[in-house]
């Protein structure tokens, strides 16, 4: 079975030196090279084709995020797993977004470390206790619900629960004191925008859309 093959990306060469050590004296991994800034880890990862590219985000020259991306569209069978002493959450989001397959943080032991380099090279994501917590908090939290027609402005919705309701254009003028010109004006816009020939079409989304129920 051929060794898992590791590319370490850090601009601190004591962090490198450890993880090369740590890394090599592990049965079945191989760390086939070093990168000291965001330029030579694409660089390397193009030439050595590794399997895993261990990345610091915070990289001189090109940043770990953007190396991430370049390295996935130069290098698609990488593997990138984000090490870092950055918990921050928009970090956390921007390294899954450019591609990379798990986030952990430095203070890792060993064992968690080696596992995670192995987990990232099968293929699967891993991330340290403290970020899969916050993962795991961040998609929980309940999502405010987008508005229905969200192509309308606030005063559109308003017009179309209105129309939904029954309303003439005159008593919807009357109703938000604006004068019948503007009314039309709105309606026009909201039927150009929901893409409708009709009051009655009109009037038909909305309901389905749970407008039009305040009846006055």
């Amino acid at each position: 079975m051929e060794p898992l093959r590791v590319l370490v990306a850090d601009d601190h060469p004591v962090f490198r030196s450890g993880m090369r050590a740590l890394l090599s004296s592990t049965p079945g991994i191989e760390v086939v090279g070093e990168a000291d800034t965001g330029e030579e880890v694409i660089a390397l990862a193009a030439e050595l084709r590794p399997d895993v590219v261990l990345m610091n985000l915070q990289m001189p020259g090109t940043g770990g995020i953007e190396a991430t991306r370049r390295i996935l569209v130069t290098t698609p069978g990488a593997r990138v797993l984000v090490v870092t002493m950055y918990e921050d959450d928009d970090l956390v989001f921007a390294a899954l977004r450019a591609g990379a397959r798990g986030y952990v943080l430095k203070g890792a032991s060993p064992v968690d470390m080696v596992r995670a380099v192995q987990v990232a090279g099968d293929g699967e994501s891993i991330f340290s206790p403290a970020i899969a917590e916050r993962l795991i908090g961040f998609f929980s939290q309940p999502r405010p619900a987008e508005p229905a027609f969200p192509e309308l402005t606030e005063r559109e919705r308003e017009i179309l629960d209105l129309i939904a309701q029954g309303r003439s254009n005159a008593e919807i003028a009357a109703h938000l004191t604006l004068s019948l010109k503007t009314v039309r004006n709105h309606v026009s816009n909201v039927f150009g925008k929901l893409q409708v020939a009709d009051r009655a079409e009109a009037v038909m989304l909305a309901r389905e859309a749970g407008l039009g129920r305040a009846r006055r």
